[in-house]
């Protein structure tokens, strides 16, 4: 899981960063809400923390612009300001729950763990086609035909999966699987694709990974002739 962090604090941000990575979660993070919603635009995680008063851009109008690009992404609000006024217009600018400072560590974490529950991010598989994508074991299964991915694999098909028709830029893919600070090319993608077409192939699936010219890879189901 993929955790982004809005916050202009910087020890607090690093702090509850510190805190969900001992947890196993992904994280990273942006000081201010500009280069928050640049970001959150990327459609890379799984949850995004998002603080109400930041420089340049605060918590509200970040959050009203995440939702303009239809991302359906929970996001979590941390503020101190916990008027019933402000708590009504974090939820109506697009916020799923509004955690007020100072908060508990078991609270926020208990808040993060029911909105991924709420998303569906606790499943044990992924379906496209009439192909699962089991999380617990990393297998590809088509009827009685299975095959193991590699992490790698495993972490672009599940994307792959989560995003379906929508076009997946190379880019994104990277900055998803290997990371921002990675010195993977978009060449280590053509080459995972390849790999996982062949394993498709192999267990019979009726899924394609195609690819749009300057738009990215998506799935398509393979239509009988």
């Amino acid at each position: 899981m993929k955790i982004l962090i809005i916050e202009d604090e910087k020890l607090l941000a690093d702090s509850i960063g510190k805190l969900l990575e001992k947890q196993g979660f992904e994280v990273e993070i942006v000081y201010d809400g500009e280069v928050g919603v640049a970001y959150a635009e990327l459609g890379i995680y799984d949850l995004l923390i998002l603080d109400v008063m930041m420089p340049k851009m605060d918590g509200y109008a970040a959050a009203e612009k995440i939702r303009a690009k239809r991302l359906g992404v929970p996001i979590l609000m941390l503020t101190a300001k916990a008027d019933l006024e402000d708590r009504i217009r974090g939820l109506n600018s697009g916020a799923d729950y509004y955690l007020a400072k100072p908060f508990d560590t078991r609270e926020l974490l208990a808040c993060i763990n029911a909105l991924l529950r709420r998303q569906g991010a606790q499943v044990d598989e992924v379906t496209f086609g009439n192909t699962s994508l089991d999380l617990a074991s990393a297998m590809l299964v088509c009827g009685s035909e299975q095959v193991r991915l590699s992490a790698k694999e495993f972490d672009i098909m599940r994307y792959l999966f989560q995003t379906g028709e929508r076009n997946l830029s190379k880019e994104a893919i990277l900055t998803r699987v290997w990371g921002y600070d990675s010195d993977a090319v978009e060449n280590h993608v053509e080459v995972y694709i390849g790999f996982l077409r062949k394993k498709l192939a192999s267990i019979g699936s009726d899924i394609r990974i195609e690819v749009v010219r300057r738009l990215g890879y998506h799935l398509e189901v393979k239509k009988d002739d």
